[in-house]
């Protein structure tokens, strides 16, 4: 068995995964939309997930989708204002949001430029509980699909190595702490990653190679989320695949 495959749930590997990781949120997104009749998506930030979202955004995936009825999160969101560069709803306006009709009060970014971040957290819990149906099992909100990165050190969303976030099980959004800048963040937590209906990690580049390992091996962020009601899947490149 190669490392690779012992990664939990579905791995995709492509010279360039993200043709393939668009068709596969245009196919989810249908299905989701014929059964609740809106498909519920947290985005990433990164610059795998702004590869992603250019290829959403223009033909042929753009035209597979009605962007009408996505309604949109973030998984987490840096302290800075939303015109900043580092900003990930700030990205994914740029990179897709602006570019597609999706509907501006179904956006629900993270206001992570607040002085009080436990505020601005319980807040975005708050959008997340009154906007999202339950889970079947736990009491956290359900999202049709979560995206979600890794970070060399093995942090997903804003889930960093030892902070008191990944301990959180009875909040959906709370703020952390990174080990770069911009240090703080608003992250949502590992119950509302687990209680998603399909979760994608988007890695790419040949420097995740201890990271993949970390998730392998149990000991990174990344390797908490184990969704036991959906679908997990990883959408490589072949320089990340390799790397590990």
């Amino acid at each position: 068995m190669s490392e690779v495959a012992r990664l939990p749930g579905a791995v995709t590997v492509r010279d360039d995964p993200t043709g393939v990781a668009a068709g596969w949120i245009v196919e989810i997104a249908r299905v989701a939309m014929a059964e609740g009749g809106r498909f519920r998506i947290a985005l990433a930030g990164g610059s795998a997930a702004r590869t992603l979202y250019q290829v959403l955004a223009v033909t042929p995936h753009r035209e597979r989708t009605d962007w009408g009825r996505w309604e949109v999160y973030f998984g987490d969101e840096r302290a800075c204002p939303p015109d900043d560069p580092a900003n990930n709803c700030r990205m994914a306006r740029e990179a897709l949001l602006d570019l597609v009709p999706v509907r501006p009060e179904l956006i629900h970014r993270m206001e992570a430029e607040r002085a009080d971040l436990d505020a601005a957290a319980a807040e975005y819990s708050s959008i997340l509980v009154s906007t999202c149906p339950t889970a079947a099992t736990g009491s956290a909100p359900r999202l049709d699909c979560i995206l979600l990165g890794l970070g060399e050190n093995g942090h997903t969303a804003s889930l960093f190595p030892g902070d008191p976030a990944l301990q959180v099980r009875d909040r959906w959004a709370v703020r952390s702490r990174a080990d770069y800048a911009p240090f703080d963040r608003i992250t949502v937590t590992y119950p509302v990653l687990n209680a998603a209906a399909h979760v994608a990690f988007l890695v790419t580049g040949a420097t995740k190679g201890e990271a993949l390992r970390g998730v392998v091996e149990g000991r990174a962020p990344a390797a908490g989320v184990r969704p036991p009601d959906g679908e997990l899947r990883w959408f490589m490149d072949t320089a990340a695949a390799g790397s590990l």
